[in-house]
């Protein structure tokens, strides 16, 4: 994890701060893993626009990573740290003594030459995935199933991870990233360690076209829209505005928009601290 800051050459460069990319071994991604993908511009089957801001952007061709870490017992050795331009995390080339590749999202501190491995009578090393019951009290873990058999879904973005605190019968209690305390199934996999490119969040674009090079196109504020366009349009000078809310009308500020879910049930303690009723 390696930051860089750029001399002011430009009025780009004047705030930007990259990343340094140390952890990366080779530009050149495992073909057989690659496949072509094609961005949407922000529009659905009929053409025409349904989400806004979206368009443009460098062409990029999608990584086939394996979330699943079914291959159970056979060890592979790593070949490459490599970037991902659909994902925050470095993703790991894996080499498996039966001749298949796979990559992996890889976790901090993981080497080249390194061997890791997946199964349930295995040690909770770095990069290895096992079930949650077999790992010991306190453990960071990423790339957490939800369903056994499912792949990770879960703790996957950069310098993430999650907290194995304790089991209980039927499940293990994580306490995630943002603070929220939850059980998940004792059976389910996950991988040991904290996902790698922590700085992610420390890096400055600089400019504006860094977010063009993304697909990212430039968000106009709704205050400075007319009445017809937003709600918080219209009025002269800087009078409009009012209480924040979205396009639709919707409060921005303090209104609950989290639908119910199967899974309200497994949640121990959310994010703010509070706990659910019943628990």
């Amino acid at each position: 994890m390696a930051l860089k800051k750029y001399k002011p050459m430009t009025a780009g460069t004047r705030w930007r701060i990259g990343n340094a990319y140390a952890e990366i071994t080779t530009d050149q991604p495992e073909k057989s893993l690659l496949e072509h993908q094609s961005g949407t511009g922000g529009r659905n089957v009929q053409g025409r626009r349904s989400m806004r801001y979206i368009g443009g952007g460098n062409k990029t061709m999608y990584r086939k990573v394996d979330f699943k870490r079914d291959k159970k017992g056979i060890e592979a050795k790593v070949a490459s740290i490599e970037y991902d331009p659909n994902r925050t995390a470095f993703i790991a080339l894996l080499h498996y003594v039966d001749g298949e590749k796979r990559y992996i999202i890889a976790p901090q501190g993981l080497q080249v030459g390194s061997t890791v491995v997946s199964g349930d009578a295995i040690a909770p090393e770095i990069g290895n995935a096992l079930q949650l019951k077999a790992m010991p009290l306190g453990t960071n873990v990423h790339n957490i199933e939800l369903q056994p058999g499912q792949g990770g879904k879960i703790v996957r973005s950069a310098g993430t991870s999650a907290q194995l605190t304790s089991k209980e019968d039927k499940y293990a209690v994580l306490k995630m990233p943002s603070g929220e305390i939850r059980k998940v199934l004792i059976q389910c996999y996950a991988t040991v360690g904290v996902v790698s490119n922590g700085d992610h969040n420390l890096e400055t674009a600089g400019k504006a076209g860094v977010n063009r090079w993304k697909g990212i196109r430039p968000r106009n504020r709704g205050v400075a829209m007319n009445p017809v366009d937003h709600p918080m349009g219209g009025g002269e000078g800087k009078s409009s505005g009012g209480h924040p809310r979205s396009r639709t009308g919707k409060y921005a500020k303090g209104l609950k928009t989290r639908k119910q879910k199967g899974s309200d049930k497994l949640i121990i303690t959310r994010s703010n601290g509070k706990k659910l009723a019943n628990k």
